[in-house]
This record gives C-alpha cells, sequence and structure tokens, in this order.
C-alpha cells in the first residue's frame, strides 16, 4: 500500500482513548479514591505549619510497596494543604523532589531553589553554603517549606548517613533559625531508615504513615475514575474494569498495585486500536497482563526520572540488544549506538566515565542489567542486557519520553 496512505489510514483511525495521559505514571488526579486516611494523618503531622508556623521542622516517613499511592498522595496533600494555608495567610510550598534524579544532597538543594525560582547563585558553592543562603531568602520573604523526598531510601544508599544527617537535622547545628523546612520522606521499605544513625532515625520514625496494597474493590473504583477521564464513553465496560481489578487485588492474591492495574487497562486499550476493535475486551487484558509484571511496573515508574542522556543511552541499548538478539551486549557496543543516536538528536555526546555512571545507576534503578564479561572476549568489560521487560514496549515508552524532553527544549 501507498506509504501516504499507510499513514493517513493510522492517523485517522478512531481510537478507544480520550485522553491516554490520564493512564500515564506521572499523571495527577483530581482526587484519590482510599487514601482519605492517609491524606488526614498528613494534615495531622503538618498542622503545626498552619497554627504555630515556624516553630518546629516536621518530618514524616510514608511508606508502602510499589503501586500503593505514595507518590501521588503525597503530591495530592502538598497541592491542596498549600491552597488552605494560603488562605490563612501563611507562605507554603511544595516542592517534590525525586531522588532517582536529584541523586546528591547538591543536586537536592539546588532543585528547591530551581523549584521556587529564588535568586541564588549555584556555581562555586557547597551545598551547606546554598541551603544557607537559600534559608536566608525563606526568612526574607516569609517562606515555608514542605519538601517530598521520594525514593528517599536510594537517596540513603547513594549519598550516604552524614548528607541525611545534614537535612534532617540542620536546625541542630543552627538552633537560632525559624524552622522553615520540613519533610516528607518517602520509601518503599520501613527498614531502610536502619542505616541512619540512632539520633537521625529517632527523626525520621516518629510520624509513619502507612501505604497498605489495594483490595479489588479499591481498584475497582480507581479504574472506574480513570477510565472515565482516558476513554470514549462506552469503549470499557464495568466487566473489564472489574477483571483488572480481580487480578490485581490483594484480597485475590494479587499484589495490591493500583499502577500495574492501570498500566494494564492502558496496554489493553493499546492492544483494542491495534486491532482497530471500537471496544476493550477481555482478552485485550489478558495480552496486556503479559507485559505487566512488578518489574515492568518499577522500570516504567524510574524512566521517567532519567536524565536525556541517560535515555539516549537506554535506546542505544534497547537498539543494540534487539538488532543481534543477544542476551548481553558490551558497553563499548552501546556506547558506539549511543553517539550515533546523540548525533541524530544534535546533542553533544557524554564521555566514557560519565556513560559508566549511567549504567551504574541505571542498574540501581532496576532499569537494566549488568555482569562482567566472561571468556571468550579479551579483556575485561562490562556486559549490559535488560531481562525484566519486552523491548519493543520498553523502547516505545523511553522514545515517548525522549520526544517529549526535546519538544519541551
Amino acid at each position: 500500500m501507498d506509504p501516504k496512505k499507510l499513514i493517513e489510514e493510522t492517523i485517522s483511525r478512531v481510537s478507544v482513548f480520550k485522553r491516554k495521559e490520564v493512564l500515564y505514571p506521572e499523571y495527577i488526579p483530581p482526587s484519590l479514591p482510599h487514601r482519605e486516611n492517609q491524606i488526614k494523618q498528613l494534615a495531622e503531622y503538618f498542622k503545626q505549619i498552619i497554627t504555630s508556623p515556624g516553630s518546629s521542622s516536621i518530618k514524616v516517613l510514608a511508606v508502602g510497596g510499589v503501586g500503593t499511592g505514595k507518590t501521588v498522595t503525597t503530591r495530592v496533600f502538598g497541592r491542596e494543604f498549600r491552597e488552605f494555608a494560603l488562605r490563612r495567610g501563611i507562605d507554603l510550598r511544595y516542592v517534590h523532589i525525586n531522588c532517582h534524579r536529584n541523586r546528591t544532597l547538591y543536586e537536592v538543594v539546588t532543585e528547591i531553589i530551581r523549584v521556587l525560582n529564588a535568586p541564588i547563585p549555584l556555581r562555586g558553592f557547597s551545598p551547606r553554603e546554598l541551603t544557607q543562603f537559600l534559608h536566608e531568602y525563606l526568612d526574607k520573604f516569609n517562606i515555608y517549606l514542605i519538601v517530598a523526598l521520594d525514593e528517599f531510601d536510594y537517596f540513603i544508599e547513594t549519598s550516604g548517613s552524614e548528607n541525611v544527617y545534614f537535612l534532617l537535622r540542620l536546625y541542630d547545628e543552627f538552633p537560632n533559625w525559624s524552622k522553615r523546612i520540613n519533610y516528607i520522606l518517602i520509601s518503599r521499605d520501613y527498614y531502610i531508615v536502619n542505616r541512619l544513625d540512632s539520633a537521625t532515625y529517632g527523626y525520621v520514625v516518629r510520624n509513619i504513615v502507612k501505604f497498605s496494597p489495594y483490595k479489588s474493590s479499591e481498584l475497582k473504583d480507581i479504574l472506574t475514575e480513570r477510565r472515565d477521564e482516558a476513554f470514549h464513553k462506552g469503549t470499557v465496560s464495568d466487566e473489564v474494569i472489574s477483571y483488572i481489578a480481580d487480578l490485581e487485588g490483594h484480597d485475590h492474591g494479587g499484589s495490591g498495585n493500583a499502577r500495574a492495574s492501570i498500566e494494564t487497562l492502558l496496554l489493553a486499550g493499546e492492544a483494542a486500536d491495534q486491532e482497530n476493535s471500537p471496544v476493550v475486551k477481555i482478552d485485550h487484558v489478558r495480552k496486556a497482563r503479559a507485559l505487566v509484571t512488578p518489574d515492568v511496573i518499577v522500570i516504567s515508574e524510574a524512566l521517567q526520572n532519567l536524565t536525556i542522556h541517560e535515555l539516549l543511552l537506554l535506546k542505544a541499548i534497547i537498539e543494540v540488544l534487539s538488532k543481534t538478539g543477544a542476551p548481553y551486549i558490551s558497553i563499548g557496543e552501546a556506547e558506539n549506538e549511543y553517539r550515533r543516536i546523540t548525533s541524530a538528536y544534535s546533542k553533544e555526546p557524554r564521555r566514557h566515565t560519565q556513560i559508566y555512571e549511567y549504567i551504574m545507576n541505571m542498574k540501581r534503578m532496576g532499569i537494566i542489567e549488568t555482569r562482567p564479561s566472561g571468556k571468550g572476549r579479551r579483556g575485561r568489560t562490562t556486559m549490559i542486557g535488560i531481562g525484566a521487560a519486552p523491548l519493543e514496549s520498553l523502547k516505545k515508552r523511553v522514545d515517548e519520553l525522549i520526544n517529549k524532553i526535546v519538544s519541551e527544549e
């Protein structure tokens, strides 16, 4: 068929989707079914900012498994609590930082400054100096902060206890400062805090908000809201929604992972579109479930925290693995393809040492696997593989994120 006709047919084809972005991990919904208690707890812990601003620095630990709503709940709470504070005449800002993306103390502090749009020079100063400048800015304009450190366990692993100590015990070091910075520490694992020294540990475990896996009925409510926003009316039946909810519901033997349920609904919709089906069927859900595993969900969430060059490198790894059909490729093969791809996107490629750092970071995030080269190769090199996600669907998501970043530059 004529390529022009193929393109025209593909673009003009009717889709079951109305707003597909509603099903993406980064979407923040207007309401949160079955997380009312967690929002109440957060409001209770942070109410002192309203009743007695500056009297104490509040730290709250939000803990729960993948897909239990930690990130979206804290974001919604931050949005609504800021509005409440403003109505009371308190300039409260909410800053959400993912520690996969901002991995060092310097990056955390500079990200806070960037989000606040504070006129503070960043170059040539240590994190401690920048924190002091930041606090002077907060004092001058009478601003209070709630800083959410998402993937806090990752920050502990990569930055070390000394930097955690500085962040969380800042007002021990500067007792005369008005206490303007408060924290929500978001972690999948409660036991990660055992790595902290005893004094800092006490700060972290004092206020805890737990996120339990979702039940089937709870997932049904969540999926119904997302369906109504994301799909054209009548394209996804209640039967399909219940089927997905029962597959994933914790009370039905599933993981209770809302993210996995929403991902399944997204992929089922895409399967329907690929078949030109006017509705999403149970069989489309079955096909989607074959692609959705806990590892895939973790990767899907982690991808949005990669830098443009990490995404380009991951795209290169996927391309070479797909071409060769091999389970692992060498870092040299990945690097060569990365340089070709960066040229296509008019980007200056990073040096080898930076590329190696990107690879180690993606390994820590669970996106790729690495191993040393074995027999049959001259010299020692790092071999890279992807075992947790289908390459085709992973490549599609990586391309979407790259194109989004490039279009916003």
